[in-house]
This record gives C-alpha cells, sequence and structure tokens, in this order.
C-alpha cells in the first residue's frame, strides 16, 4: 500500500510542528492558512484546493481524521470524486449541533460520506450504529491519538525550552494546573469566565500553585487571557506549544483545566485526572472512566471543582488510576489493516 499525504494547513503553526516532529513530508500542501478565518472560508477554499489532487491522484481510499472543517470538507470532495472514505474517531457526538461548534456538524457530515468509520470506543460505534450505519462498516480501533501519545511521552524533552520559571518544576509539593482553552464556542463571556477562576485560583495557591497556559494564537483569546491574567506571579502565560512539550507539560500536571476534546483522550493514558470546561462533552467514555469531569464554564463552579481535587487527595488518586477508555495505542495499526483488507 502506498499512503500519499495532503494537508490543508488550515492551522498552519500547529500543523508544521507535528509534521517535524513525526518526520512526515507532506506531498501536497495546500497552505489555506488565513489569519481569523471563517469556516466558511476554510471549507471552500479546501473544496477548492482538493478536487485537483483528487482528480490527479484517482486513490483507493481518502483518509480523513476527526472533526475539523478540513475533515468534512476534505470528505465531501471526496465523495464528489466518488472516492471512497475512511473516517478516523468516528461516531463521537454530543446530539447540540452548536456544541462544539462547528465540530459537531463536521464530524456528522464526514460519518454520512463515510464508508468505512474507525470508532475509537464502544460508545462510539454504538452511536453509528444508531444512526443505521451498517455495522460491517463500522471497525472498534481506539483513537491513533493514543498510540501518538505514548510514542511523545517517551522522547527526551529538556525543560530550559520552556519559557517559565523552571526553580519549581522537579519541587514535588507544587501543584501544576494546565490549562488550554480556546474552542470558538467559548470565545466572549465564557472565556473569560474561565480566566476569572483561574485567577481567583491562583490568589488561593499559598505558593504552592502554578498555572501553566499556553495561549492560542487567536485574538479571541489572547485578549482576555492577557487582559484577565498577565502579571499574575504564579500563571504563566505560554505561547502555543509543540505537540511534544504539551505532552510533557500534561506529565508535569498535577491536574488539567480544558475544553479540548484531543487532550480529554490523552490525559487518562498519563494518570493526570481532567476537569472539562465545558457544558457538555462528546467524550463522556472519559467521566464514566471517572478519569474527567464537566465542570462548565461559570466561574464559581470551576474554582470549587478544582479546589475539590486540589485538596482531596483521595479524589485525584482515584480519578489519576482510571483506565484510558481510549485505547491501547494500536489503533492505527488496525486502521491499515482494514484498509488493505
Amino acid at each position: 500500500m502506498t499512503a500519499k499525504v495532503c494537508v490543508t494547513a488550515q492551522h498552519r503553526q500547529m500543523l508544521d510542528q507535528v509534521l517535524n516532529l513525526f518526520k512526515i513530508v507532506p506531498e501536497y500542501d495546500l497552505n489555506l492558512m488565513v489569519e481569523d478565518q471563517s469556516p466558511t472560508q476554510v471549507a471552500s477554499a479546501v473544496l477548492h484546493g482538493l478536487e485537483p489532487v483528487l482528480q490527479s491522484e484517482r486513490p483507493d481510499w481518502v483518509l480523513v481524521q476527526g472533526d475539523t472543517t478540513t475533515t468534512a470538507t476534505a470528505a465531501l470532495a471526496a465523495y464528489y470524486a466518488r472516492i471512497p472514505v475512511g473516517h478516523v474517531e468516528a461516531g463521537l457526538r454530543t446530539h447540540n449541533k452548536w456544541s462544539p461548534f462547528p465540530e459537531e456538524i463536521n464530524r456528522r457530515v464526514a460519518g454520512v460520506v463515510a464508508d468505512l468509520h474507525f470508532a475509537p470506543t464502544e460508545r462510539a460505534r454504538h452511536a453509528l450504529l444508531q444512526e443505521g450505519v451498517p455495522a460491517e462498516r463500522v471497525l472498534l480501533t481506539g483513537n491513533p491519538v493514543v498510540d501518538a501519545l505514548h510514542w511523545a511521552a517517551a522522547q527526551p524533552f529538556d525543560v530550559a525550552t520552556l519559557p517559565l520559571d523552571r526553580s519549581w518544576w522537579g519541587d514535588s509539593k507544587v501543584k501544576m494546573l494546565l490549562v488550554t482553552a480556546h474552542r470558538r464556542e467559548s470565545f466572549g463571556k465564557t472565556l473569560e469566565n474561565v480566566c476569572r477562576a483561574l485567577r481567583e485560583l491562583a490568589a488561593t495557591g499559598n505558593g504552592h500553585l502554578r498555572v501553566v497556559y499556553p495561549v492560542h494564537r487567536n485574538p479571541n483569546v489572547q485578549e482576555p487571557a492577557r487582559r484577565i491574567l498577565e502579571g499574575i506571579k504564579n500563571i504563566t502565560l505560554l505561547p502555543p506549544v509543540d505537540y511534544l512539550t504539551l505532552v510533557h507539560l500534561m506529565k508535569r500536571s498535577y491536574l488539567i483545566l480544558t475544553d479540548s476534546g484531543g487532550i480529554q483522550e490523552e490525559a487518562p493514558g498519563l494518570g493526570v485526572p481532567v476537569l472539562v470546561l465545558r457544558e457538555v462533552t462528546e467524550r463522556p467514555e472519559a467521566v464514566e472512566a471517572g478519569a474527567a469531569r464537566v465542570v462548565g464554564t461559570k466561574s464559581d463552579q470551576i474554582v470549587v471543582e478544582t479546589m475539590r481535587l486540589l485538596h482531596d487527595p483521595e479524589q485525584h488518586a482515584q480519578m489519576a488510576k482510571a483506565v484510558n477508555p481510549f485505547g491501547d495505542g494500536k489503533a492505527a495499526r488496525r486502521i491499515v489493516e482494514a484498509l488493505i483488507a
């Protein structure tokens, strides 16, 4: 089997560091990144850019991953070209088309188009069956993000590369909270609530708490984060970090606060509890396994739930010991075997 990689560069900087880390050289790079672009602009550019690639290559399969606008539109482009589609990370659902936006509809579009669905969990597989997808077209594989996590966590990492005060890094008494919050539906009041909660938590940390927040480049994230959190002694606002750095930040964390779907899958593999800064999650398996809790987006609730885990070692230990429900690190092998069968 020959695989050719086409990237859209919907997120240029985030993409390039992953390609470099895994030593992937794409055959096609559509280079569509435009600052603060809308989902409509992305979708239009992907459809236009992929058409000649698909006409030239005529692949046996087009493989799409996840729930980005690139994923949905690439699946649609392949359908227009009458090329079979395999959807990795299929079957995630919140059943609320506005949360997360636009990911919930993106993955549903990909699900309608896909010919093979690679479900990360039994719940995801069941969701697809409930929607009428034939059982023979749904494979339970786990999520390859767990494969990547295991590999990256084993790689060497130099903490000196981080622009932060490293005097506390090796101090087991210091509890580090890692924060990622950047989803589109969090823009505005929701993100301000999160930042205010972080400010209150930092004020009650008694010198043994450090908050580390890699801030997304989107101005809708940068502005409230800088305005509310900049200059607070035990809060470090980092520029966006590469994947290897993120994995090692997760490893060092005592607790993670996030609106990211991927981190809900990755953190359990590192034994780090997760508080989900959203009203609903399409990954309830993490909650059911005891590795995560959905705490919403109100400042007072975020503070209460975070303080509970900071001051209750038994609850923290129970969450940290939860088994990762999203895979065993062998998903990629299962997907490849299905494609060449």
